[in-house]
């Protein structure tokens, strides 16, 4: 049986080796890769807090491209944080842009599908005061026809906006779903109840 062993490994001594040398390759191609993310990481970390901690009123525009790179970088975490930035303060005011921003987000960054949500969740936010009702809803979609966690919100935005334009029934069958699904958000259930209430 030994003998048997030792002529296996004389006999493919070549083949060995280079699946070896294969082997130790992508153990070195792997970690320099893991290593080169962790480095981008840290540069795009750094680059956002630092934008965000020198941020004033006289560098808005170096502040605005800083993070507009930094949404273009596609980072789980930074890209989201950016574009949130952008909205809060203002540095892009033109929607059909911050929209292109959100879609980058949305379509091109690797995400968690719930956080996933929550951004279209807050792009159709953004964007209720401003387009018709099939906009909206397509915007919603994705959610409205999930089980997301998002599902109640999403519901109560479009009832909401039904709501506000005085299309009371269209609003009530969007709040009627709502009461139909299950582990509501409770302060959503009792906005809920009062409107159903009202109509």
């Amino acid at each position: 049986r030994n003998e048997k062993i030792k002529n296996f490994f004389i006999n493919n001594k070549r083949l060995l080796i280079t699946i070896l040398s294969l082997i130790v390759i992508l153990l070195i191609t792997y970690f320099a890769i893991e290593n080169y993310k962790k480095k981008q990481q840290t540069k795009i970390s750094n680059q956002y807090n630092l934008a965000v901690a020198e941020y004033s009123e006289k560098n808005k525009e170096t502040t605005k491209k800083i993070l507009v790179e930094l949404i273009n970088k596609k980072d789980s975490t930074y890209s989201p944080l950016s574009l949130y930035f952008i909205i809060d303060n203002q540095l892009i005011t033109a929607p059909s842009k911050i929209n292109s921003l959100f879609d980058i987000v949305i379509e091109d960054v690797s995400l968690e599908k719930e956080i996933k949500n929550l951004i279209i969740y807050k792009k159709a936010l953004y964007n209720a005061d401003f387009i018709n009702e099939n906009e909206l809803l397509n915007i919603l979609n994705p959610i409205i026809n999930s089980n997301s966690i998002w599902k109640s919100q999403a519901l109560y935005l479009v009832a909401e906006y039904f709501f506000s334009k005085n299309e009371k029934r269209k609003s009530k069958e969007f709040f009627n779903k709502i009461q139909s699904l299950k582990n509501v958000n409770q302060d959503i259930q009792k906005e809920t109840q009062v409107f159903l209430h009202t109509l």
